[in-house]
C-alpha cells in the first residue's frame, strides 16, 4: 500500500518543486528485481546510473568517491562498503571491509581483500573485487554496452553474479570503495516468491551455460543436478551467447586465474557438500583453526572450512 497513493502523493509534491526530479516507472504485472531495475535504466537520463535495494541507507559522503573512479575510467563498475542496520532497532552494524565474491551455487558473498590491497597499507584505497552483491553504480552508457542485465533471469537472484563475471571477461572492472558506505537492512522474511530457492537454480544455470565454459559442471555439482535432462528449463540463452561473442569476452578459466584466484576448483570430485555428524546434526567436518588442517568437528556453518 505504501508504494501507491501514499508514494504518489510524496512524488507529486517534490515534482511541484522540481519538476521531473523523480520518476516512478509502473508495471502491469510483477516483474522481478532485475527487470525493473532495467526498467530503472532505461528512464534514467544522467550519465552515470545507480541501482540499489529500497531498504538501504546512505551515508555522508558515498557518492563523491564512485563518482571520481567512474570519470577516470567509464568501464570500472563499482560497489559501496556494506554496512548492515539491524532489523530489531535499526542500530547500524560497521561491517569489515571487503571484497565481494560467490560460491559456486553462486551465492554471494563477502571476501577478505586481496593481498595486493593489504600490502598498499591504505584503508582508503580501492578493492579489487570479483563480484558485486547486487547495488551498485555504472556509467549509463556503459551498462547498456555491456549487456544490462540477463532479463531472461527471474526474481533475483545470480544476477549481481553474473554481472561482475560478465564485467571482468568483457574488458571492465570492478570494485569495492571503503570511502564510501551504505548500511542495508535484510528482511526476516522476502514476500516476494514462496520458493526464491528455485528462481535462482534457475537463474544461475543460465549464467553458467553463458559464461563458465567447462567449469559450469561445478555449478551443477554444487546444486547437486545432472549435467544432461536436469529437467529445468531455463529459457533462451542465444542472445546472451551471442553478446559474449560480440564482446569478444576471455574464458572463465583466465577469470579464475587472474580475477578469483581464491575460488576452489575441483576435478575428479566424487561427492561436494559439507560432511554432517550422524548423531549431532549441527556438527560438520572442518578443517580446523590448526595451520596444518587437522580435520575437527565444528558448528556448522558452510563457509570454506568445509
Amino acid at each position: 500500500e505504501e508504494l501507491k497513493e501514499k508514494l504518489q502523493k510524496y512524488v507529486d509534491g517534490v515534482n511541484a518543486h522540481k519538476p521531473g526530479f523523480i520518476k516512478v516507472v509502473w508495471h502491469s504485472k510483477q516483474e522481478g528485481l532485475i527487470r525493473s531495475r532495467v526498467s530503472g535504466w532505461r528512464a534514467a537520463t544522467a550519465p552515470v546510473v545507480a541501482l540499489f535495494d529500497a531498504h538501504v541507507e546512505f551515508n555522508v559522503g558515498w557518492a563523491e568517491p564512485v563518482l571520481t573512479r567512474i570519470k577516470e575510467n567509464r568501464k570500472r563498475v563499482i560497489s559501496p562498503s556494506f554496512d548492515n542496520i539491524k532489523y530489531d532497532n535499526f542500530e547500524i552494524e560497521e561491517y569489515p571491509l571487503s571484497a565481494q565474491g560467490f560460491d559456486w551455487e553462486l551465492w554471494c558473498r563477502y571476501l577478505n581483500p586481496p593481498k595486493s590491497w593489504w600490502k598498499l597499507e591504505n584503508t582508503t584505497a580501492p578493492i579489487r573485487s570479483p563480484a558485486l552483491i547486487g547495488c551498485f553504480i555504472v556509467d549509463r552508457e556503459y551498462f547498456q554496452e555491456i549487456g544490462l542485465l540477463d532479463e531472461g533471469m527471474e526474481v533475483y537472484g545470480g544476477e549481481n553474479v553474473e554481472l561482475g563475471i560478465r564485467v571482468w571477461q568483457c574488458g571492465g572492472s570492478v570494485e569495492v570503495l571503503p570511502c564510501s558506505r551504505i548500511a542495508h537492512i535484510e528482511r526476516a522474511h522476502k514476500p516476494y516468491t514462496e520458493d526464491l530457492t528455485a528462481h535462482v537454480r534457475r537463474n544461475t544455470l543460465r549464467v553458467a551455460k553463458v559464461w563458465m565454459d567447462e567449469f559450469k559442471s561445478h555449478v551443477y555439482m554444487a546444486w547437486n543436478i545432472p549435467q544432461e535432462d536436469s529437467g529445468i528449463d531455463i529459457g533462451d540463452i542465444s542472445e546472451r551467447k551471442a553478446l559474449r561473442k560480440k564482446l569478444q569476452c576471455k574464458t572463465f578459466r583466465w577469470y579464475l586465474v587472474s580475477v578469483y584466484p581464491e575460488m576452489r576448483m575441483y576435478s575428479d570430485t566424487v561427492a561436494y557438500g559439507v560432511l554432517q555428524n550422524g548423531l549431532k546434526s549441527d556438527l560438520c567436518l572442518d578443517q580446523g583453526p590448526d595451520t596444518e588442517n587437522i580435520p575437527i568437528m565444528y558448528i556448522c556453518h558452510g563457509m570454506t572450512p568445509q
